[in-house]
């Protein structure tokens, strides 16, 4: 996760206080089972104490824009999932988040190998924390390494 994108970030879910918020992830495929998040999208509304629900309709002209930015090389430059915030509880995905990641996977017009789930929130000091899970069609979970840049 670059520096300037976990600021934004972080300025968000100051905003937000109590409330969760998330959006979506676009990423730049570096190596085999590495990935750089390349962008990601804000939806602060939404959102209460315990969930979020993203509204899918938001974030299609960010899509054209991303994928029009990164010449269309879909191979390299894509979607690579969700993410939300967990003010209240630890960074990790409940049954409600799994079951919605693995809908995405599951779903054929979506046409996912595999989505990942980044959960954050803000530790004290307004330090950022976060896991970052990856959801695959055949309902496997795997836990993946998220790196924040340093400052």
């Amino acid at each position: 996760m670059p520096n300037d994108l976990a600021q934004r970030l972080g300025k968000a879910l100051r905003k937000a206080g109590p409330r969760e918020i998330g959006g979506i992830l676009m990423g730049e495929h570096l190596s085999e089972s590495r990935f750089r998040v390349r962008d990601l999208t804000i939806q602060s509304h939404g959102g209460t104490f315990a969930s979020f629900v993203r509204v899918a309709r938001r974030v299609v002209r960010f899509v054209k824009r991303f994928f029009q930015k990164s010449g269309h090389d879909y191979v390299r430059f894509n979607y690579l999932g969700e993410w939300h915030s967990h003010p209240s509880f630890l960074p990790t995905p409940s049954a409600t988040d799994c079951d919605t990641m693995w809908s995405i996977v599951e779903d054929p017009e979506v046409g996912a190998n595999f989505a990942v789930l980044m959960i954050v929130r803000l530790k004290e000091n307004d330090v950022l924390e976060g896991t970052a899970s990856v959801f695959l069609p055949d309902r496997r979970l795997l836990a993946a390494t998220l790196m924040f840049e340093e400052k």
